[in-house]
């Protein structure tokens, strides 16, 4: 599917060998703290995380397109891979899973990526919300938003899509089916079978993409940010993909899919897929893959001993922080707190 319209400078160029390696070097990088930081939640250096297994793909490529003098992006639990390639601080970024403090320790506005948000669909609001702000403000600079095929029934999606298309927001949703809303598959979840599909209904123009193949996805986005940043409104793009992990670490996803079920659904590895298509291009040879493994690897070393210097924040905090002026509601919890914590 794609009723998506092709930008008027027709710029479908694709990537340079410089870029197609910097797009591989990023999806190893994304790959080994992916599984890193489940290991991390196995050793309690952090409490919980949202596995992206099999979804480099989709977040680099699409990630690699935000213009950060401008653009923003509004992820939801399961982006590490977009902020990473947006360039945000991995130990500020994953302090968040940590539980260090909610929303991460890194600046929104000068990463130009929104606090992670958990709840399911919550992003897709806040993101209409600042594009619309964008065309009132007359910039040219877009919003991207990310959801999955089960975040797809919530009714803020309905709610955004619509506010989106009859504002004409400049906003990119970006869905990540990955094949799973936790435990239900994708056939039981998506009336229809595609979320791309739904934005006719709005008037949007949509996309589906091969989401296990960056450059096609870099490619998508592109052409997407150029349709909005043109003043045409939202678009609408359905990456699919398989999450090949769990839904989290709290997750078995033995009770609901078999090994031989996940083998066949995920079909061939984004990774390895991509580095075959680079060795057969001759743009990139078994010294750069080498190379990329071991920076790979000595990042995410680097980023565990960052997250476990980490130490607590102070727990007045909480309190300092949810009203520009206080309410007496809230400064009786605070005095209650401060009794009980600092038996003050």
């Amino acid at each position: 599917m794609d009723t998506l319209p092709l930008p008027d400078d027709g710029d479908t160029a694709r990537p340079t060998p410089e870029h197609l390696r910097e797009l591989y070097s990023l999806m190893a990088a994304v790959r080994h703290l992916d599984l890193s930081a489940v290991a991390w939640q196995r050793q309690g250096i952090i409490p919980g995380y949202a596995p992206e297994l099999g979804q480099e793909a989709a977040q680099v490529g699409s990630g690699y397109a935000v213009d950060t003098s401008r653009d923003f992006v509004f992820p939801t639990y399961r982006e590490m891979g977009v902020a990473r390639t947006m360039g945000v601080s991995m130990v500020e970024y994953m302090s968040t899973h940590k539980a260090t403090w909610h929303g991460g320790l890194y600046d929104p506005v000068k990463s130009r990526l929104a606090p992670i948000q958990a709840v399911v669909a919550g992003s897709v609001l806040h993101a209409v919300g600042w594009a619309h702000g964008q065309t009132l403000d007359g910039s040219d600079a877009v919003a991207m938003t990310y959801l999955g095929d089960g975040a797809s029934s919530q009714g803020d999606v309905h709610e955004a899509m619509n506010f989106a298309a009859v504002m004409k927001a400049p906003v990119v949703f970006f869905v990540q089916n990955n094949g799973w809303a936790i435990s239900v598959p994708t056939e039981r979840q998506v009336a229809g079978g595609s979320v791309a599909a739904r934005a006719a209904g709005y008037g949007i123009p949509a996309l589906q993409v091969d989401g296990n193949d960056v450059v096609a996805v870099l490619a998508a986005t592109r052409r997407a940010f150029a349709h909005c940043r043109s003043g045409n409104g939202p678009v609408v793009i359905e990456a699919m993909t398989y999450r090949r992990g769990p839904h989290s670490t709290s997750d078995d996803p033995g009770r609901y899919r078999s090994l031989d079920e996940e083998r066949d659904g995920a079909g061939e590895d984004p990774l390895h897929r991509f580095r075959q298509q680079l060795q057969a291009d001759g743009v990139a040879d078994e010294e750069f893959f080498a190379q990329a493994q071991a920076s790979a690897a000595a990042e995410a070393e680097k980023i565990r001993e960052g997250l476990e210097a980490l130490g607590p924040r102070p727990g007045n905090e909480m309190f300092g922080l949810v009203f520009q002026e206080t309410t007496p509601a809230l400064q009786s919890q605070a005095v209650s707190w401060r009794e009980e914590s600092e038996h003050v």
